[in-house]
């Protein structure tokens, strides 16, 4: 390899990025996670028999194997397997820069959300299709592409002799459950990581799809299950009602401890934090270039009158932090109600309801998930039996939120150069609503670590629900900018 020293990169170096990730891209990813997509490898939470029905083992399998037909030089590609745990691809790439001592850290997964309803009628969560440059169907956005990606990106710099650090990628099995199984990884990779220099982690979001966007900060999150139970079987409503309390009703009191109803406004002062200053001047230089399409690229549904539903603001700045910042609750799902059609005049004796309390990116995690359940579980209402069950092991039954490190000059410089490169615009900056608990350990572990958070998970792409789509064209963009900011690190 002829390793050329001159950085930046030079305008025909990125042009020559750009090709082969799009070749590599059309020729190669687009077929791998068409596979992919129709691999039903659901993350742990939602498939407790995921050791017996071999869908992550197939996922992880496939990967590693398209890895380690690439034969690029010098790399050692294992598939690390802990008693009990979901597998983790572990890859090792050296050096290719004379001098370098940082690694670059490259982080995606492979499980995926379940099925949800509402897929359109020629689409579905795991029949793949590509569209007019959209390919449909569970997990290619978030984020099966990330390891194909990553090796791409490797790959794009190698062929053009343009010198890199080393690199390493960690392809966890476990995020959409809340990465339960990942800190015993952690722990057991991290003599093997190095000195980490900087993070590159594909499992994040985008603006609009006309540019490079950094995400600036993560929310936390608490999931788990609140069930209130008053009886021990259902009894005929006409006899118990008025004298029975509602396990429904009585469950509404105990959210309303929690939240204001009226406004979604979370009551504890204890889930909130103070939003630094720099965030919000990030937000609202965003909010400039994002406008109304900050709430208005949802699938809104239409009222009485056929006027559209209504954000719980429209002003972009003040969406922008509430989607970021801001603690809120959603209930994903419930139990211990009938379907509507077998619905009989029965007071039924519990209600479940499924609670995902996101939490501000300085509130920690496990912490949070205590108070919650203290704050449902106390002094329940008719002496009811009432349990709040967190998701996730032992120790770790909350995800911390991230904020990200101040940003060096070397990396800005090289995020606004790859995405004037590879979009002709330059990098926006942006904080997300979801949940990478990576993050908050690698940075951690590697306090010196600058983080480069960044996906594919733009307007629509409505990752999580029906309709779920990866904008390949973005994607393609996506992969020679990490390449040249791969080559921009020290």
């Amino acid at each position: 390899m002829n390793a050329r020293d001159t950085l930046p990169l030079q305008p025909d170096e990125a042009t020559a990025i750009g090709a082969f990730a799009e070749r590599t891209w059309d020729d190669e990813i687009v077929p791998a996670l068409t596979n992919y997509i129709a691999i039903p490898a659901k993350s742990p939470m939602f498939d407790a028999d995921w050791q017996k029905n071999g869908f992550i083992e197939r996922v992880v399998r496939d990967a590693a194997t398209w890895v380690e037909s690439k034969k690029v030089a010098g790399l050692k590609l294992e598939v690390i397997r802990l008693e009990g745990r979901t597998p983790v691809i572990f890859f090792d790439v050296p050096s290719t820069k004379p001098g370098s001592t940082d690694t670059i850290c490259l982080y995606g997964h492979l499980d995926k959300q379940p099925e949800f309803n509402g897929w359109r009628s020629d689409l579905g969560p795991w029949t793949p299709k590509y569209e007019n440059g959209l390919l449909y169907g569970r997990g290619g956005a978030d984020d099966g592409y990330a390891i194909y990606a990553s090796l791409t990106a490797i790959m794009a710099l190698d062929k053009q002799g343009i010198p890199r650090p080393r690199c390493v990628g960690i392809v966890e099995a476990c995020e959409e459950s809340g990465s339960f199984d990942l800190p015993a990884y952690i722990d057991l990779l991290r003599p093997r990581l190095g000195n980490v220099g900087l993070v590159v982690c594909l499992d994040s979001g985008a603006g609009n799809y006309d540019q490079l966007w950094l995400t600036t900060s993560l929310r936390g999150n608490v999931t788990g299950t609140l069930k209130v139970e008053i009886l021990t079987e259902g009894i005929h409503s006409g006899d118990a009602s008025g004298l029975v309390p509602s396990s429904f009703r009585i469950l509404r009191q105990l959210l309303d401890r929690l939240e204001d109803s009226k406004t979604g406004n979370l009551l504890p002062q204890s889930f909130h934090c103070e939003i630094p200053a720099d965030r919000i001047e990030q937000a609202r230089a965003t909010a400039k270039i994002l406008g109304d399409e900050v709430w208005k690229r949802f699938p809104w549904a239409c009222g009485a009158e056929g006027t559209p539903a209504l954000p719980t603001t429209t002003d972009p700045l003040q969406a922008l932090i509430n989607r970021t910042w801001k603690p809120t609750l959603s209930v994903t799902g419930v139990d211990g109600f009938p379907e509507l059609k077998n619905a009989g005049n029965v007071l039924r004796p519990y209600t479940a309801f499924k609670l995902s309390l996101r939490l501000p990116p300085l509130i920690d995690g496990n912490e949070a998930a205590a108070k919650l359940k203290t704050l449902l579980e106390d002094n329940a209402p008719y002496n009811a039996k009432v349990t709040f069950h967190a998701d996730g092991r032992a120790g770790a039954q909350g995800a911390t939120g991230w904020n990200a490190p101040t940003i060096t000059p070397w990396l800005e410089d090289a995020l606004h150069a790859a995405s004037q490169a590879h979009y002709g615009a330059p990098c926006g900056f942006i904080g997300q609503g979801g949940t990478i608990p990576l993050m908050s350990m690698l940075q951690q572990g590697f306090p010196k670590a600058q983080m480069m958070v960044c996906g594919v998970l733009g307007p629509k792409s409505n990752a999580h629900g029906p309709n779920e789509f990866l904008h390949v064209p973005y994607g393609k963009r996506l992969t020679a900018a990490v390449a040249q900011v791969m080559a921009a690190c020290p």
